[in-house]
C-alpha cells in the first residue's frame, strides 16, 4: 500500500527547436502540444509502410515475427492512445479533412476498430460503463478469466451490429452509419490483399485486428474492473487511475482515466496535475488509484486473482490507514458483479 506519492511519471508536451517544420506546424494545429502527435505518425508511417512492402515482397517467418512485436507489441500502444486524444480534441485546425482522414489511415495500419471513435465518444463516454454501454464491465465477475472471454466474444462477434444498432437508437445516425462505412471498407481491403499474398495479409492485417482489438480489450476491463455498486455512474467509483508508471510516458498519460472521464477533453498534459490538485476529492470519493501498474497489468492480476499484489500498489489518499486485509476486502468487493435494470436501479448480482 502506498500513500500519497509523489508524481514523477508525468508527461508533458515536448519542446522544439522553433524550425521552420516546427513552426509551419504549430499554425496547422489546434492545440501547439499536440505537434508530438504529428511526428509520432510520420514515423509510423515511415516504419510500418517499408515493413508491409517488405512482407508482401519478401516474406519469411522472422520477419513475420519482428513485425508483430515491433508494430503491434511497441508501437501499437502510443498509436492508439495519439487517436484516443484526437477523438477528443480536434487534431488540426480548420482542416476537416485531415481529422477525418488521419484517425482511419493509423486504424487501419495498426488493426484499430475502424469504428474506435463512433464507439468510444459516441456510446462509452456518453454512457458511461451503465448498462447501456457495450463495453461496460459491470455485469461480470471482474477477476474471473472466463466472464473476461465471455466479455471479449461480445465484442468481437456482435459488436459490428449492436453498435450502429445502438447508435441508430440514439438518434445519432451519421455516426452509425460512419462506424459501418469504414468497418465495411476495413474488412473489404483485408479480403483484398488475401488475394495478393495471403501470409502476408495474414501478419501486416489480420493478425493485428485481433491482437488490437484484444489487448484494447484487456484495457478497458482494467480501467473499469473496481465499480462501487452504490453509484455505478460516478466517474470517481467506476474507473482506476494508476500513477508513476512506465505506460503514462509511453501514452501520453493514459494512467489517469478517471480524470479523462470526469472531463473527457481535458488535454493529456494537464491531466497528471488535475489527480494532484483534487487528491482530497479522490479520497473523499473512494477512488481505487494503483501505482507503479497499467490497466493491462491490473487486469492479468485480477485474472489471477492475485489481491495481495494489488494491494501492495494500492494508494491509500485518505488520513485513514488501511491495513493489507482490509485493502483486499475492498478490492474484492468492487470486483463482484452489478445487475443493473436501469441507471436507476442497481444491486449486487447473486
Amino acid at each position: 500500500m502506498r500513500s500519497s506519492p509523489t508524481l514523477h511519471d508525468a508527461r508533458s508536451a515536448p519542446v522544439y527547436e522553433p524550425t521552420r517544420f516546427q513552426r509551419a506546424l504549430e499554425n496547422m494545429l489546434y492545440d501547439a502540444r499536440d505537434g508530438v502527435f504529428v511526428r509520432l505518425m510520420l514515423k509510423m508511417l515511415a516504419v510500418v509502410l517499408p515493413l508491409q512492402v517488405l512482407l508482401y515482397f519478401y516474406f519469411t517467418p522472422w520477419l513475420a515475427a519482428a513485425y508483430l512485436a515491433f508494430v503491434v507489441g511497441w508501437l501499437g500502444p502510443p498509436v492508439i492512445l495519439m487517436l484516443h486524444n484526437t477523438m477528443h480534441r480536434p487534431l488540426f485546425r480548420r482542416r476537416a479533412l485531415l481529422n477525418r482522414a488521419h484517425p482511419y489511415v493509423m486504424t487501419f495500419l495498426f488493426g484499430i476498430p475502424a469504428g474506435y471513435a463512433e464507439h468510444h465518444v459516441g456510446m462509452h463516454h456518453v454512457e458511461n460503463n451503465l448498462a447501456d454501454d457495450l463495453s461496460s464491465t459491470m455485469k461480470y465477475q471482474r477477476d474471473h478469466f472466463g466472464h473476461f472471454l465471455i466479455y471479449v466474444a461480445r465484442f468481437f462477434f456482435l459488436s459490428h451490429v449492436q453498435l450502429p444498432a445502438y447508435l441508430f437508437k440514439k438518434k445519432r445516425d451519421r455516426l452509425a452509419r460512419r462506424a459501418i462505412t469504414w468497418e465495411l471498407i476495413h474488412f473489404v481491403l483485408i479480403v483484398g490483399l488475401c488475394f495478393v499474398n495471403w501470409q502476408a495479409t495474414l501478419v501486416a492485417f489480420i493478425l493485428p485486428y485481433v491482437l488490437v482489438r484484444f489487448a484494447m480489450m484487456v484495457g478497458n476491463w482494467g480501467q473499469h474492473a473496481f465499480i462501487d455498486a452504490r453509484q455505478p455512474g460516478s466517474s470517481y467509483l467506476n474507473s482506476i487511475t494508476c500513477i508513476n508508471s512506465g505506460y503514462n510516458k509511453r501514452c501520453f498519460n493514459d494512467g489517469y482515466h478517471i480524470g479523462h472521464h470526469v472531463k473527457q477533453n481535458r488535454h493529456w498534459t494537464e491531466l497528471p496535475a488535475d489527480f494532484d490538485a483534487n487528491r482530497e476529492r479522490y479520497a473523499r470519493e473512494g477512488s481505487i488509484v494503483f501505482e507503479k501498474l497499467d490497466f493491462f497489468v491490473v487486469s492479468v492480476l485480477l485474472f489471477l486473482r492475485r489481491y495481495d499484489v494489488l494491494a501492495k500498489h494500492y494508494v491509500n489518499l485518505s488520513d485513514k490507514p488501511m491495513s493489507q486485509d482490509e485493502i483486499e476486502l475492498l478490492l474484492r468487493e468492487r470486483t463482484r458483479p452489478i445487475a443493473v435494470a436501469s441507471h436507476q436501479a442497481v444491486a449486487f448480482a447473486g
